[in-house]
């Protein structure tokens, strides 16, 4: 484990998350905004990368581990950001190419045991199929972000929210059988009841329809529990609405990146939110560099983890790039 990279307002550690986060003090980031390596998506080829266990149940032990960790190193009235994507079995009993074990050895060893080439910019490998070791017949989806976020509630986090990123331009599916998939989920979990959160920063501006009818009319902000014979109603916030649990954000791609890249208003929004102006940002995941980037953008000191030296090269290019757009849209 090294320190990568480290500025007056941003540090890089290369190394497993594992043995980098018990380093950190406790208490000492305000906001965590971070994406896991999906189970059974990628293989990067890398010792003791996380997302080819075994089973679903290693994988969501082993965030459970980490996410641990990050509890201690977040404040007490800190929150968390996080965002998974699922997975489907394939009940065909393979092991994988890779490393299932923090440092463990290759798994596998059969005819199958490969990882599929992709063309891919990052030279990531598709990931081997895997036994999905839970009885369930093929094509079933696995329901992994649900098992984390419940295991995390288990492990003493608050489930605040469970919000919904609708992907606009999602690339297309090829299969049939099923509707393809347009979303993903993002948790806020919380450490205690109360902590900070400035829902100012991420309101959405109010419609032309919405603000023409604020004085009661049909599309006014009447609140419609009609207390007191239908006389209460709840003016509009001169800042602009709640923006809700369902966000649209286009993906946004880095080119030398995995496909999987956070994009950056995910980012703004989840930090804007969850971090005070002075406070500390922690990436533990960093990947290629997206929520220190914004970050930076956002004025906020940031720390990130990574196992890829490749991946910290990129986060490195990313962070020192002068002129950044978010793309925003609304929320």
């Amino acid at each position: 484990m090294t320190v990568y990279h480290a500025e007056h307002d941003v540090t890089l550690h290369q190394g497993h998350v594992a043995d980098v986060l018990p380093t950190l003090p406790a208490e000492s980031v305000n906001c965590v905004v971070t994406s896991p390596p999906y189970y059974g998506l990628r293989d990067y080829g890398v010792y003791g990368q996380i997302g080819l266990e075994a089973s679903p149940a290693e994988y969501v032990e082993t965030l459970r581990a980490v996410f641990a960790e990050v509890r201690r190193v977040l404040r007490p009235d800190g929150v968390l950001w996080l965002n998974l994507g699922d997975s489907y079995s394939s009940g065909r009993g393979e092991l994988n190419v890779g490393f299932n074990e923090r440092y463990g050895k290759p798994a596998g060893a059969g005819k199958q045991d490969i990882a599929r080439p992709s063309r891919r910019r990052d030279k990531a490998m598709t990931a081997a199929p895997r036994d999905a070791a839970t009885g369930l017949p093929p094509k079933n989806l696995l329901m992994i972000p649900e098992r984390v976020a419940m295991a995390l509630q288990d492990d003493g986090w608050v489930l605040r929210n469970k919000i919904a990123w609708v992907k606009p331009n999602a690339m297309p599916d090829s299969v049939t059988d099923r509707l393809a998939c347009r979303y993903e989920l993002v948790y806020l979990f919380t450490k205690l009841q109360r902590y900070a959160f400035d829902l100012d920063a991420i309101r959405q501006p109010h419609s032309r329809e919405w603000t023409a009818g604020r004085n009661g009319g049909r599309n006014g902000w009447d609140r419609g529990d009609h207390l007191n014979a239908g006389l209460a109603t709840a003016a509009p916030h001169p800042l602009g609405g709640n923006p809700g649990d369902v966000w649209s954000i286009p993906t946004a791609p880095y080119p030398m990146a995995h496909f999987a890249t956070m994009p950056p208003e995910l980012a703004r929004r989840c930090i804007a939110a969850g971090c005070p102006p002075d406070g500390t940002v922690l990436d533990p995941f960093a990947g290629s560099g997206t929520t220190l980037m914004v970050a930076r953008r956002l004025m906020r000191k940031s720390v990130g983890i990574e196992l890829n030296a490749e991946y910290c090269a990129l986060a490195v290019d990313r962070i020192g790039q002068p002129i950044f757009d978010f793309g925003e849209v609304p929320a």
